[in-house]
């Protein structure tokens, strides 16, 4: 059993240097910062906001996204999403999730389970997933999955297969034709703010585009988002028909990573989770030193910064390499005269911010809610498994 999960709750009080390693940590501070913001540019906007609930799964940062029942809908990557989120439908602050993998044959039971407790919208992509509904005697709204560069999951607007989808779920039984959605995960690859900018607009032209194959009489819901282009919502001038609604969706924004901080929308200050790890051992040979977080915490992402996690408080030092628990902290920066011994010591605490929160997160049982002044005022279990 993972010893931070078992002994969560006698840390509260503590400073995060007496934690025990690997552990994740969470700014709360710095959490609602990027929550409010989120929310303010959806209120300006005056459109509709889904989270997504794939990166922290607790029922604590879900409260929080949805403002505490100002926005009623979520999206769920995994069956314990939704069964995590439940306790929220009977507060009355949650309706309704989408499933938000393309339907697949092994889930329908569950989620067949679930509409007896939660509003369950679908994902489709594909007309042998309408024969999958049909086998399940029920009728489904069902959202349009499209593809808006990504190559993931999702139909191009110029494939003739999305016209035969759209067919095929107007004259299904089984099907009822809510909205399109889309998912633009490669605006992680953007650099600056303008190319996050474009990438958005990219966005809601394709779901227009895909919503113009529609009757223009028949209310639909069109479904854009993905991190990076959430944190330029307000760069938004495109015009919809009046029987479209633009929701945005977003998961990550709560709390950011080296990987946001890319993109150029975001500062390095607005990273709202830490990794503690302790120094194992100190190389001044190789100028290196060793610590207990390797590619299971940290994962094998990139972005801009070099490495698979930076040192919080020294810039010029990021893991270098990692191994399953081993992880490899040295200098990157060229021209730079610092030597591992006057800056890590063994027995010591060492803070790390990650490539991809939503990776790292999922490694851990137990998060530790922090102060700003970083005493443990609290902490999440997250929901695991699929």
């Amino acid at each position: 059993m993972d010893y931070a999960f078992e002994h969560h709750k006698i840390y509260i009080g503590r400073h995060v240097r007496e934690l025990p390693t690997p552990s994740l940590i969470i700014n709360k501070s710095i959490i609602a910062q990027n929550i409010n913001k989120l929310h303010d540019d959806v209120s300006r906007l005056g459109i509709s906001f889904r989270p997504h609930l794939k990166t922290l799964k607790t029922l604590e940062i879900t409260r929080l996204m949805l403002g505490n029942g100002l926005y009623r809908k979520v999206v769920c990557s995994t069956i314990p999403e939704i069964v995590g989120s439940l306790p929220l439908v009977k507060e009355g602050l949650l309706d309704e999730a989408i499933f938000g993998m393309p339907v697949y044959k092994s889930v329908i039971p569950r989620l067949t389970a679930l509409r007896k407790e939660i509003k369950i919208d679908l994902l489709v992509d594909s007309c042998d997933q309408l024969a999958l509904l049909e086998s399940s005697g029920a009728t489904w709204d069902v959202f349009i999955k499209i593809d808006v560069g990504a190559r993931r999951a999702g139909l191009a607007t110029n494939s003739p297969r999305l016209k035969e989808l759209l067919q095929a779920v107007e004259a299904s039984q089984s099907a009822n034709l809510k909205g399109i959605y889309c998912h633009a995960n490669h605006s992680y690859g953007c650099r600056t703010e303008e190319s996050v900018v474009e990438m958005l607009q990219h966005e809601v032209a394709e779901v227009a585009a895909a919503a113009s194959f529609v009757s223009t009489t028949r209310p639909l819901i069109v479904s854009i988002g993905a991190t990076p282009t959430a944190h330029v919502i307000d760069r938004l001038n495109e015009k919809l028909p009046p029987n479209v609604t633009l929701e945005l969706h977003a998961g990550n924004f709560p709390t950011n990573d080296l990987q946001q901080v890319s993109t150029g929308v975001i500062s390095i200050n607005h990273q709202a989770i830490r990794v503690c790890a302790d120094v194992v051992s100190v190389y001044p040979e190789r100028n290196e030193a060793l610590i207990n977080a390797g590619v299971i915490v940290l994962a094998r992402e990139a972005s801009e910064y070099p490495g698979h996690g930076k040192v919080v408080d020294q810039q010029h030092w990021d893991v270098i390499r990692v191994s399953q628990e081993h992880g490899i902290l040295g200098c990157t920066k060229q021209n730079v005269d610092e030597k591992v011994g006057n800056l890590f010591k063994v027995g010591e605490k060492v803070f790390l911010w990650c490539q991809h929160s939503c990776i790292t997160a999922a490694a851990f049982y137990a998060y530790f809610v922090v102060d700003e002044n970083d005493i443990v005022i609290g902490t999440w279990i997250p929901w695991k498994g699929w």
